[in-house]
């Protein structure tokens, strides 16, 4: 479940090349008012290759993990998870990730170190948010939704795992073509994190009615 969505207009700040180990992509930076917290606004980054004005483009929501792709930690599969998509885009030739700064599922990178060292005491990953009074998941998407639109884009395909993320779009108006999975290989220290994810996000749908056999959400 993620937080309520949050107000604003948004708009584009910037527009520049970036050149990647999977081709040139765009940037574009975007930026709205903050409704809550101690941030004057909201950012997120669009990074986009090629015409996406034609058939439905690939489209990754890419939450930051500064410890999985900035330090190497083996305790996620974010890195490898975003690595996927860029390289689904550049085989493409087209599509987009959108990269917002929701370090650990929305809490925050030291709630996420405090989470991380209750999972070392035997909690899970979801126990361990619960333990720290968060929700599961404690994302909002509504900014990329607003992104979408602002750029036109009213139906994609999803590189996701995460159903929350297509119901998210699909409310604000964004219809989802298909969710395509998004499945870095686990390591030894990552299994159990994702296998809880998987296996109570699955209990979760159940329970709501939802119906969709969820993989491992990100």
């Amino acid at each position: 479940m993620t937080k309520a969505a949050q107000g604003g207009t948004v708009s584009q700040i910037v527009s520049t090349r970036m050149p990647t180990e999977w081709g040139l992509f765009q940037v574009l930076g975007f930026e709205r008012p903050a409704s809550t917290g101690d941030r004057r606004v909201q950012t997120a980054l669009a990074i986009v290759m090629g015409d996406l004005t034609g058939a439905t483009p690939l489209l990754r929501i890419h939450s930051q993990c500064f410890t999985g792709e900035m330090l190497g930690s083996l305790r996620c599969d974010c890195r490898g998870q975003l690595e996927i998509a860029m390289q689904a885009i550049s085989d493409e030739g087209r599509g987009l990730v959108i990269y917002e700064h929701q370090e650990g599922r929305g809490i925050g990178l030291m709630a996420k170190l405090q989470t991380y060292a209750l999972q070392d005491s035997g909690l899970d990953t979801v126990d361990a948010n619960h333990a720290l009074g968060f929700l599961t998941d404690h994302r909002d998407f509504s900014l990329p939704a607003a992104i979408l639109k602002e750029l036109g884009i009213h139906r994609v395909r999803l590189l996701t795992n995460n159903p929350d993320k297509s119901r998210a779009l699909v409310d604000a108006g964004i219809e989802v073509a298909s969710r395509i999975p998004c499945e870095a290989a686990p390591t030894e220290h990552s299994f159990t994190y994702l296998k809880a994810k998987k296996e109570k996000a699955e209990k979760a749908a159940q329970a709501s009615g939802g119906g969709i056999t969820v993989d491992q959400p990100k």
